[in-house]
């Protein structure tokens, strides 16, 4: 059984689809066991709360260099003995250190197909913004493995979702949520824990 940490930065919407998915029985070989959250009072510990997940925050702010923050959030991943490392919207990124103690165990879920739309300062909103910028009939979600380079890990599972006429991001965002993103990261948090992957 591999416990798997939920790295969070808002509302968890994703974490709440993993935990329901978790719930149903769709991961024999996982638990979600722990929620790291980016800063407190956001409403993802409430969700963590409400499956008896416990949860944790560690601050970038509250760190003078990336390196010590990265090594606070080691410290919290390895003291919960934590085999996977999930990001679901987590706006801080990884250093080496963190990247090298988890190879192929983090998974970060993108909401868009890579590699359109992707890199740094890609995240939330944005992505779906510069997609209807650009005129893109097709979006959609990717799931893939972290490694150093910005949403640059090997991709393990996409989705495409069609942009309707008269979409604005807010309603283009919730729809990859809904078709995409939802399915697609329970899903490949399964597989990383039967080694299937």
């Amino acid at each position: 059984m591999m416990n798997i940490a939920v790295l969070v930065s808002g509302g968890g919407t994703n974490l709440q689809a993993i935990l329901e998915s978790e719930r149903r029985g769709e991961n024999p070989n996982g638990k979600v066991t722990l929620v790291v959250a980016s800063k407190p009072g956001v409403y993802a510990l409430e969700r963590a709360k409400n499956f008896g997940v416990k949860g944790e925050v560690v601050r970038r702010k509250d760190y003078a260099t990336a390196e010590e923050f990265d090594a606070a959030l080691l410290k919290v991943l390895h003291e919960n003995n934590i085999d996977l490392v999930v990001l679901a919207g987590f706006l801080s990124v990884l250093g080496p250190s963190v990247i090298a103690a988890y190879p192929n165990r983090i998974l970060n879920i993108h909401p868009s197909l890579i590699p359109s739309f992707c890199g740094p300062g890609f995240y939330g909103l944005r992505v779906h913004e510069a997609a209807l910028a650009r005129g893109v009939k097709v979006t959609g979600a990717t799931v893939h493995f972290v490694n150093e380079v910005c949403d640059g890990g090997p991709i393990l599972l996409q989705k495409a979702v069609e942009v309707q006429p008269g979409d604005t991001p807010e309603i283009l965002q919730k729809r990859v949520m809904e078709q995409a993103e939802w399915k697609l990261l329970p899903k490949a948090i399964a597989m990383v824990c039967s080694g299937e992957v």
